[in-house]
Parts: C-alpha cells; sequence; structure tokens
C-alpha cells in the first residue's frame, strides 16, 4: 500500500515524555496520530500535555485535535502506516510489545522503536517481517530537539529506510542515518565519550565538576552548534589534527568499564538532581534555575 508522505496515519505506543511529543511533532505535520499507553494516566493528560506544549510555543494549538488517544491496543495500530514504540528501557517489554503489534497491524506497517540504548536488534529479532522494522531515536525533547536517528539492522529493507528517513524530514526532523546497529547509535557513542573524559578529570583531580562544564560551555561547546567536529578537523587541518592525537590520545581516558568514581556516587546515593548531590550539589532552586536555562535555550533555538 503506498503511503502518503504528507498525511500518514500514525500510531505512537506510549504517551509518557517522549511519547506525548512525537504524537505532538506529527499532529503539527498534518498527519492523523493514535496514542495508546497502558497507564490511563498518561493516556488521559496526553492530548492536555500536547496543547500545552503548542501554546507555549505559539504553535498551532488546533493540531491537537489530530491526536485520538486509543486505550486498546489494536484499534490504535490496526490502521496505521508508521509504528513508533516509546514505552520504559526494557527489552523483554518491547520485545513482546512488538509480537504483539505485529499481529495487529498491515503487512507493510512500518514498526519503529524508540529506545537510546536497547539495540535495534535485540527488540526486532523475534518478529516474522523483520525487513520492515528498524529504530527512530528522538531526543528529548522530541519537540524541541531536531535530530532523529533512523537505525537499520541487518534485515532492514532499504526502501524501509528511505521512507522512514522522508516521513522525519518532512515532519520538520533532522534524521540520520545510522547504517550499522550499535550500542548508543551515534548521539550517545559522542555525548559518553565527552562525559567519561570529563569524569576522568574529576576523578584524577585535574580539576572539579563545575570547572569541566564551564571549560566546555565557555570555549568549543559555544562553536558546536555551527561547527562539528569533523568541520573544526577540517578547518585547522588533518596534519594538525593528526600532531595533536598523537600526544593527546594516549593521555586521554580509554578503560572499556564505567569509572570507579562514577560507581562511588551512585553507592553513596549521590544521584545527582534525585537526590540533590551528585557530582556537586543542587539545591531545589538551583535545580529549577537549570531545568528553565536548558529550556529556554531550546525555545531560543526552535526552528532555527
Amino acid at each position: 500500500m503506498a503511503r502518503d508522505l504528507a498525511k500518514s496515519r500514525i500510531s505512537v505506543v506510549g504517551a509518557g515524555l517522549m511519547g506525548h511529543g512525537i504524537a505532538q511533532v506529527f499532529a503539527l505535520a498534518g498527519h492523523d496520530v493514535t496514542i495508546t499507553d497502558a497507564v490511563a494516566a498518561s493516556l488521559n493528560t496526553a492530548k492536555s500535555r500536547i496543547a500545552a506544549n503548542l501554546r507555549d510555543l505559539g504553535e498551532d494549538e488546533s493540531a491537537v485535535a489530530r491526536v485520538r488517544p486509543c486505550a486498546d491496543l489494536a484499534e490504535a495500530v490496526g490502521k496505521a502506516d508508521f509504528v513508533v514504540e516509546a514505552v520504559s528501557e526494557n527489552l523483554l517489554l518491547k520485545q513482546n510489545l512488538f509480537g504483539e503489534i505485529e499481529g495487529r497491524v498491515r503487512a507493510d506497517t512500518i514498526l519503529a522503536s524508540n529506545t537510546s540504548v536497547i539495540p535495534i536488534t535485540s527488540i526486532m529479532q523475534g518478529l516474522a517481517k523483520r525487513e520492515r522494522a528498524l529504530g527512530t531515536h528522538w531526543w528529548n525533547p522530541p519537540f524541541l530537539v531536531p535530530l532523529v536517528e533512523v537505525i537499520e539492522t541487518q534485515w532492514t529493507a532499504p526502501q524501509t529506510i528511505a521512507w522512514t528517513m522522508a516521513l522525519h524530514e518532512a515532519a520538520g526532523k533532522k534524521p540520520a542515518h545510522v547504517k550499522k546497529d550499535v550500542p548508543g547509535f551515534i548521539g550517545n557513542r559522542l555525548q559518553h565519550a565527552l562525559w567519561r573524559e570529563a569524569i576522568s578529570l574529576v576523578e584524577h583531580g585535574i580539576c572539579d565538576a563545575e570547572t569541566v562544564d564551564a571549560v566546555i560551555k565557555t570555549s568549543f561547546g559555544r562553536r558546536l552548534p555551527v561547527l562539528g567536529p569533523l568541520e573544526n578537523a577540517d578547518l585547522v587541518g588533518t596534519d594538525l589534527t593528526l600532531a595533536i592525537h598523537s600526544i593527546v590520545l594516549p593521555a586521554i581516558e580509554r578503560r572499556p568499564d564505567p569509572s570507579p568514581y562514577l560507581q562511588k556516587l551512585v553507592a553513596d546515593g549521590k544521584l545527582g538532581f534525585k537526590s540533590g548531590e551528585g557530582f556537586r550539589k543542587w539545591s531545589l532552586g538551583e535545580q529549577a534555575t537549570l531545568r528553565a536555562k536548558v529550556m529556554q535555550h531550546l525555545k531560543s533555538m526552535h526552528d532555527l
């Protein structure tokens, strides 16, 4: 069956933090969206949360009318062209859910998981038609962060990838094709490589946590929205990059296991915002201020 990139039937399974935001993006792009969740409270508030987001962003609030909550999974996915799962990060839950979904959708419906950490191959391995399954990793909040990583497995058909990329691009997202299903995909591998070195600098007494964050935010972090790392390497020259690497890389943290410093923080109950202390102490006021700064920054970059 032909699918219309401008007017497809989208089903979002999971109405929590990510799911309602994904539904919002597709509804704003003109698609009819069904959303379902086993937790009634999440499902019942999905439309009001979407409406509040649209109002806050000054976008067309009438788009919420294209979102239809469905308590019944079969009803939610039965007519869908594209199903995206956005439930909690639990492999067995996702495997069982996709097994149930596959028995309730058309033979040509594309199935996607929004997981950020679980290999897509592990989630989709039990499906009868694995060629129509892939990953679409959205970033939080999904209606403000442009990137969607589109992850193929060894079974994913090229036309499945192509249509999914086109669907997200037409909805105003920036799809990135992840050609191999590796842990962390692209974004989280890059992000956590930086975090590993940041933690190591604190662990070895080179600087404190506040200094790490200040150095990043007041130096190369300022360039990142317009100058990616490989663009920067080309800008300064690959010869200079090689020369720097020959000196710096041997000194950079490269152990394969998590930092003992991080492990001790967790063992001591220093869980960051959750407990009021992690790499540094956080009052409730400081937490609220930082959250607000992040949201305001993302809003200021929206549609740039």
